[in-house]
């Protein structure tokens, strides 16, 4: 974090502790400052109302921000950036993926199982099973990835129940 964004944690985090939330992180982009909120369950809109109120208030009190920006109070999503041990220590038992530094030893890019975070040194579990320990300094980008539910089946659509028992009509013969 830098300077600034920094400040604007510390100022921010009493007024979203009463709302029993946290920042999740703060970053300034051009003329955006972005605070990105999290609690457990979720973050929901009145959640967000309340805490872009209570922030914008003291940002105007305090003024930590010099010059002219555009507040941005959101949740972090679903799949969200890894920048710091404590992201990827929150987000330990979920799949990611990461892209490291050049430099670094192996693939620099890949997609597993955030097994462990342990202060700045995370392991993760690849789909083919091996595991891959990095350090947090040493990732470029880091995000988790959400999977939108059950991997469809092959083999086509299924035949209803009742196609199954149907048999052509066999025409009675009369007298």
């Amino acid at each position: 974090m830098s300077v600034t964004t920094e400040r604007v944690a510390s100022l921010v985090a009493p007024l979203i502790e009463d709302l029993n939330a946290d920042i999740y992180d703060v970053e300034q982009a051009g003329g955006t400052l972005r605070v990105l909120l999290d609690r457990p369950g979720g973050v929901d809109l009145e959640l967000l109302a309340e805490a872009t109120r209570r922030i914008s208030r003291a940002l105007d009190e305090s003024d930590p921000v010099s010059g002219s920006y555009r507040l941005e109070v959101s949740s972090p999503g679903l799949e969200r950036k890894l920048r710091t041990a404590d992201h990827f220590r929150r987000a330990v038992g979920q799949r990611i993926t990461v892209k490291t530094r050049q430099g670094i030893d192996g693939e620099r890019r890949f997609t597993g199982l955030l097994e462990s975070a342990e202060g700045a040194i995370a392991t993760v579990v690849l789909d083919d099973g091996e595991k891959r320990v990095i350090d947090v300094a040493d990732v470029d980008s880091a995000r988790m990835i959400f999977e939108w539910g059950p991997t469809p089946k092959t083999g086509g659509p299924k035949k209803s129940a009742d196609s199954a028992h149907r048999t052509k009509p066999q025409n009675e013969a009369t007298s």
